[in-house]
């Protein structure tokens, strides 16, 4: 957020203040697909610095703005099945609403009450019952929810196991080149450092592994570590 200068040395009216504040927003659409999953269409937009967004590859805010996504989701996974054990329509008795900002989902609800019985229609497709609860890997999944039909970070994933077995593969060669030296050509001094070298190069590998991993395939998000 933008900080609000002096009130004594303020010019500005209120409106002008406001209209200045810089602002990131999260604009989602959850669409129920069958019982126990929905499909989010989701958007950041921000009213500063949107430059940004022509520089920067996309799958990079990606990254981040999954973090955001995740963190709640284990969470309403649990609260559906806790609200499917009392009854949709005592859906109070599974959720605890005391401030003003849950006014929104109380009104929701008296909605979705109102209008669809507090239950989605799934006429003969479905019968409405919640599948088995998957392994958390499986239900955080990255992958299959969103890489695959994101071009993006399709491309990035590509690109970096790309880069990854590129410094594999030049650690490797360092040290097979050394192993093949012999040691009255090549000094002490440089047999360390190309071993270093190749080391260095390695790890940056392993370290890529695991950023392709938790970026791209599963991160796990437990709110009782953040």
């Amino acid at each position: 957020m933008g900080s609000f200068p002096n009130s004594n040395m303020d010019t500005n009216s209120p409106a002008e203040v406001q209209k200045k504040q810089r602002r990131v927003l999260l604009i989602f659409f959850c669409i129920p697909v069958s019982p126990g999953e929905s499909r989010v269409i989701w958007v950041f937009p921000r009213n500063f610095a949107v430059w940004i967004d022509k520089v920067i590859p996309r799958w990079i805010f990606h990254v981040r703005n999954n973090l955001i996504l995740d963190s709640d989701l284990y969470l309403l996974h649990v609260e559906e099945r806790k609200i499917a054990e009392v009854g949709a329509s005592n859906w109070q008795k599974a959720c605890f609403v005391p401030t003003k900002s849950d006014a929104q989902v109380i009104a929701f609800r008296k909605w979705f009450r109102k209008y669809s019985n507090d239950q989605v229609d799934w006429g003969a497709k479905f019968n409405g019952l919640l599948p088995p609860t998957p392994a958390r890997e499986q239900l955080m999944d990255r992958y299959w929810t969103h890489v695959v039909n994101c071009s993006s970070c399709r491309a990035a994933v590509k690109g970096l196991k790309v880069l990854e077995v590129c410094l594999q593969v030049i650690s490797i060669g360092l040290i097979g080149i050394i192993a093949a030296a012999r040691e009255k050509i090549v000094s002490t001094a440089t047999r360390t450092a190309t071993v270093s070298t190749a080391l260095l190069f390695y790890l940056a590998s392993r370290w890529l592994a695991h950023f392709i991993y938790r970026n791209f395939y599963y991160h796990d998000y437990n709110h009782a570590f953040k």
